[in-house]
């Protein structure tokens, strides 16, 4: 066995351990579903029904999955209730390959032909917003890039302070300027030392509030605009962080977000904590956002680039 093949061994074991609450809530009402039943019929799509809705699917996600498995059911005439695991196995990867283009990859990488490449992160307080950037950093710094962090999410000190620490830790430059002041001139700041320094990545950290949409939505296009007096076309990805745990309150965030700027990445977090992480296939079904990262544990490697593949077969292997 390689070295690379010891890695993915560990990040298949931390994803399965990450997903154990989802993976034991789906196969218990699984099992309560098909129990005295040998055939799949109205009353077992019923139950699964419910229990796709009950493990955060999301309501029009389940019905497109129900669908299709009723449709497989009137096409083979017969299917028996031991086989429900693996078709629903099934239909989830392939509306996930449907809700996804271009070729995934399952490492931290970056473009090679954008230097600084300009990640702007959203998120509400509290969705592990300024740990996913912290993680990132180190993750990109240990495979030999070079990170700059921008510290604009000036609204709070502990934000601003947790960032810091995190530049420590992995070793990386943080520019700040401290609370209550001009985001957009954090953000400036911090592309134009990207610049300075020839950085791979600079990612810029931005409040959390959404209790003023029209407020949020000027505050990102400004950070936008002034970081494009240095890149035209800064931020190459707007990276929007949701907490897994909350379930629905993700989608809900997710809209809103998506409403104030155009989010074109994911990452969903704390899915370690829950047994809602069927919100993954939902979100993922509804926006047709590419979740690029999902958090599975507390440690650094426990945010893992997300491969949709590796998470079917985690998710529905006992």
């Amino acid at each position: 066995m390689g070295i690379f093949d010891f890695f993915s061994k560990e990040k298949k074991e931390s994803l399965d351990k990450g997903l154990e609450k989802t993976k034991t809530n789906f196969f218990d009402q699984l099992s309560k579903a098909v129990v005295g039943k040998s055939k799949v019929d109205e009353e077992v799509l019923d139950d699964l029904e419910d229990m796709l809705v009950h493990s955060d699917v999301g309501v029009e996600t389940t019905i497109k999955i129900i669908r299709r498995i009723e449709d497989r059911v009137a096409r083979d005439k017969y299917v028996g209730t031991s086989e429900l695991d693996r078709i629903l196995r099934e239909e989830v990867a392939a509306l996930l390959d449907e809700s996804y283009s271009g070729t995934a990859t399952k490492e931290f990488v970056l473009p090679s032909n954008i230097k600084p490449y300009v990640i702007m992160v959203v998120g509400v307080n509290g969705a592990g917003k300024t740990t996913t950037i912290g993680k990132l950093a180190a993750q990109f710094h240990k495979a030999g890039k070079k990170v700059v962090l921008g510290a604009a999410d000036t609204f709070r000190a502990a934000a601003v302070d947790q960032l810091i620490i995190w530049g420590d830790r992995v070793g990386v430059p943080v520019i700040s300027h401290g609370m209550n002041t001009d985001p957009a001139s954090v953000a400036f700041d911090a592309v134009k030392k990207g610049v300075e320094m020839e950085a791979d990545v600079v990612i810029i950290d931005t409040a959390g509030r959404l209790h003023n949409k029209v407020g949020l939505m000027n505050e990102l296009t400004k950070i936008k605009r002034v970081m494009q007096k240095f890149i035209d076309a800064a931020p190459h990805e707007v990276l929007l962080v949701l907490d897994g745990s909350t379930g629905q309150n993700a989608v809900i965030q997710a809209r809103e977000f998506t409403k104030a700027t155009d989010v074109t990445a994911l990452a969903i977090t704390k899915l370690d904590g829950t047994a809602k992480g069927g919100v993954v296939i939902g979100i993922s079904d509804e926006f047709k956002i590419p979740v690029k990262y999902i958090g599975v544990g507390e440690k650094i490697d426990d945010l893992q680039v997300f491969d949709k593949h590796e998470f079917v077969d985690s998710l529905f292997t006992k």
